[in-house]
């Protein structure tokens, strides 16, 4: 009988990692909703995170979705479901990631 291939990773099956990255503006995020920004002690504007436990402040916490997904920043629309990055943030959250980093 042939081995069952993993389930690739997906935002659905992943616990919301990459929603710990600091996330950097760029000029063409202006349709970001300001009360989720902030200024970086560097003097970027980013994503505001939760002071109690650094997740991004436009995660739904009982779905682990994006609250703003139609609007959300352009890093965020780069960063590749299921690529290296994606994997490795995965592993340092200790999602389980049968693919490995």
């Amino acid at each position: 009988m042939p081995a069952i291939a993993p389930t690739p990773p997906t935002c659905a099956n992943c616990r919301a990692a990459c929603c710990h990255l600091e996330v950097i503006l760029m000029a063409e995020d202006d349709d970001v909703p300001e009360h989720l920004t902030m200024e970086s002690p560097a003097g970027d504007w980013v994503m505001r995170r939760s002071r109690r436990d650094g997740w991004c402040v436009a995660l739904d916490r009982e779905t682990m979705l994006c609250t703003i997904y139609d609007v959300r920043p352009s890093n965020c629309r780069v960063f590749e479901m299921g690529d290296r990055d994606c994997r490795a943030i995965r592993c340092e959250y200790d999602v389980d990631d049968k693919y490995g980093p």
